[in-house]
């Protein structure tokens, strides 16, 4: 496994992993505030998730990157935690430079496989929102992406619960993955977000729920700019079903974007 490298620019503390690839990033004035757009939309979970349980329950980070999810779950929205990462340096580095949280009651690190977390019959119907970032240091496609990991993540969910899942990589194909998850999931059950500029694409699955009318995600998107102070009416604007096997893209920029 390479190695964490760390870089700093304008305030900003950049993890890498031996290539000028970034794996993640913290402001070191605002440790608690989401540097990278892509990490913000990370959180875009939030809007599949009724108002009143928004902060209860299990939030799961299958890759570390520089703890921002981490770091925000825990403090920010104070839910209980778990971060699985498989790469030792990788957790050194969060402990040094990015403000890991310490272990404790509400907050548990596992160094391993996170494809061997997610296959754990025993960890079924636990997590509510779930979160995987799975690159390698060439970062040219997910690492695990297999239909087959994706059930084991609907597994891991309880009814309700949502995944969120970046896709990004030279080598990565946004409408395999996707209909991959939507095999699993439901097509129904699957939203993505536009691509930021670097070209990362989110995606959502919801386990086993309707997906909320419009003008309760509108209502949602409030509460939470409100509360944790994040570009949920952004996001609102920019999410897209799936239809027909293939997500619904908008090339186009959006106006308020």
């Amino acid at each position: 496994m390479a190695p964490a490298t760390l870089s700093e620019a304008d305030g900003v503390r950049y993890l890498h992993l031996g290539t000028p690839w970034v794996q993640g990033a913290m402001r070191t004035a605002k440790p608690q505030v989401l540097e990278l757009e892509y990490i913000q939309r990370m959180m875009a979970w939030m809007l599949l998730r009724p108002s009143l349980e928004l902060t209860r329950g299990h939030a799961v980070q299958l890759g570390l990157g520089a703890a921002a999810i981490t770091r925000f779950c825990h403090t920010a929205m104070r839910m209980r935690c778990t971060a699985v990462e498989l790469n030792p340096s990788v957790i050194d580095a969060c402990r040094l430079w990015f403000r890991l949280p310490a272990s404790g009651p509400r907050f548990e690190l596992l160094e391993m496989n996170a494809a061997d977390y997610a296959a754990d019959p025993a960890r079924a119907d636990t997590v509510q929102a779930l979160c995987v970032d799975l690159y390698d240091h060439n970062a040219a496609s997910p690492v695990l992406d297999s239909a087959a990991f994706y059930r084991d993540c609907h597994r891991l969910l309880a009814d309700g619960g949502v995944m969120a899942v970046n896709l990004f990589g030279r080598d990565a194909s946004f409408e395999r993955s996707a209909g991959r998850i939507a095999s699993v999931f439901g097509a129904a059950q699957v939203r993505s977000l536009r691509p930021t500029k670097e070209g990362n694409t989110i995606v959502l699955a919801l386990k086993n729920a309707a997906m909320p009318e419009r003008a309760v995600l509108a209502q949602r998107a409030d509460t939470i700019e409100a509360r944790f102070k994040l570009p949920a009416r952004k996001w609102l604007r920019m999410i897209r079903p799936w239809a027909d096997g293939a997500a619904t893209l908008d090339a186009a920029p959006d106006a308020h974007d």
